[in-house]
């Protein structure tokens, strides 16, 4: 596991070489599957990476090989050496769409896919000067953790777990929502991110709900309808007696 503020840049570089970027790709993918309650299946990690059944077979022997990757019932999981490395990655994904954002204002879709390119070449020393320049921040625009910043879990839930009348904070879209076309476009430009309080108005009985928004600035709130497939993958925090979910 990372720790915060001692990395041993020097066996970073090491490790890095010995590993290909495709292989690296494949341990982020099992890792942010995880991260989302997703069984990480050679199914889903075909779709998201969007290759063919046999060549994720054909790349999960070879992390197997490498002692990265072990297979439990059906289920690929990370081992120690994976997770490290998955972190690694994932970390400079998130610390570069925070840079794009942040200091560059580039819109959260640009910054996403311009972040997968950022990672693959970043090496150790442009990670730690980034994450200070940044003033090492504990998540990605969207609310997901960075590995190895000291991240504290607010006990978010699903969105959709809420009942009328509960207001609630966007802390956090997951990743899955952010491999859906035009999504993180769609939630920026509703102001439905991180930061932004709401309530819920009403749910219907396909899922869906209708909620008003209340945005930093914006003046009079916001209404807006969010499928119930989206809403299970925004997480907030809420008055705790006004969900009706049990825990």
């Amino acid at each position: 596991m990372m720790s915060n503020g001692t990395t041993d840049i020097s066996a970073q570089l090491a490790a890095e070489e010995d590993l290909p970027a495709a292989a690296a790709a494949y341990l982020e993918v099992i890792f942010e599957l995880d991260e989302d309650e997703i069984e990480s299946v050679q199914v889903r990690i075909a779709e998201r990476l969007g290759v063919s059944r046999p060549a994720v077979s054909e790349m999960v022997r070879k992390l197997r090989r490498r002692g990265m990757v072990e297979i439990d019932d059906g289920i690929v999981r990370l081992t120690a050496s994976g997770q490290e490395h998955a972190e690694r990655r994932v970390r400079r994904h998130r610390l570069a769409e925070r840079f794009l954002t942040d200091v560059l204002s580039m819109g959260w879709a640009e910054a996403h896919t311009e972040a997968e390119a950022w990672e693959r070449v970043m090496n150790a020393r442009t990670e730690s000067a980034m994450a200070r320049v940044l003033n090492d921040p504990t998540t990605c625009p969207h609310g997901n953790p960075i590995p190895g910043s000291g991240w504290t879990d607010p006990l978010a839930r699903p969105l959709a777990e809420l009942q009328p009348g509960a207001h609630f904070g966007v802390v956090r879209i997951t990743e899955q929502l952010e491999f859906i076309p035009g999504m993180l476009d769609a939630l920026e430009q509703a102001g439905l991110q991180p930061g932004t309080s709401g309530r819920l108005l009403s749910n219907s009985p396909d899922g869906s709900l209708a909620i008003e928004l209340t945005v930093a600035g914006s003046g009079e709130p916001t209404h807006l309808a969010v499928a119930g497939s989206t809403a299970e993958r925004i997480l907030v925090t809420f008055e705790a007696n006004a969900t009706g979910a049990t825990s």
